[in-house]
């Protein structure tokens, strides 16, 4: 089975993305959403956290050969970016969301010297503009960014001209598409709903997927 499947059917099993086309979620935004996300779930699955930090140091393995250290989003993709750091024998650091207002005040947490080749660890990307902030305080440090690996990505089109635009490559271990499949395939969903469901991705503000 390829690694997105995997994850896919992990991410599923322990609902840490939850389908529901037809009783939308309400994000924060505002927005309507078909989908809900919950990938700290993870962490509380040994089977799955096992399969999700093999996967991400496999695909670092891949992608970014050269790294030298992992830091992790805070606060989501801490846990992931140390776990695997160990299975790698990597040093392991993360960025806060803001500086830290007592000690050093130090928004980065962990040794980053200058030059070094790191690689971002998130858990989850839809708009990347929380990702993208912690490539920016990295490389504003002095660090090498060679890109960033998730366990998942919506694939939303502003999220990927965000990335392109920072010229930062994502690699995730499955994506909506993939999991969506996999829904309908086991029955999790109706084959009708992934149309619906993908067209919520490329136009969020477009609610008319709503009525199937």
């Amino acid at each position: 089975m390829e690694l997105n499947q995997k994850i896919a059917r992990d991410l599923l099993s322990i609902q840490a993305v939850f389908f529901r086309p037809d009783e939308p979620f309400t994000w924060a935004s505002g927005i309507k959403s078909p989908i809900y996300c919950d990938n700290r779930l993870t962490l509380s699955d040994p089977k799955v956290r096992t399969d999700v930090e093999e996967g991400l140091a496999e695909t670092i393995r891949k992608y970014y050969p050269d790294a030298e250290a992992l830091m992790g989003t805070s606060t989501a993709g801490i846990a992931h970016a140390a776990i695997t750091a160990h299975l790698m024998d990597l040093p392991m650091g993360y960025v806060r969301s803001g500086s830290k207002d007592h000690g050093r005040k130090n928004q980065i947490e962990g040794k980053c010297e200058p030059g070094t080749k790191v690689v971002v660890v998130e858990d989850l990307i839809s708009t990347g503009g929380s990702v993208l902030e912690v490539v920016n305080v990295l490389r504003e440090a002095g660090a090498e960014v060679l890109g960033i690996v998730s366990i998942y990505t919506y694939g939303m089109k502003k999220g990927l001209e965000r990335l392109a635009e920072a010229n930062v490559t994502n690699h995730s271990l499955s994506d909506l598409d993939c999991v969506a499949a996999v829904a309908a395939e086991t029955g999790y969903i109706k084959k009708e709903d992934v149309e619906r469901i993908l067209r919520f991705r490329d136009n969020p503000q477009d609610e008319s997927w709503i009525k199937g």
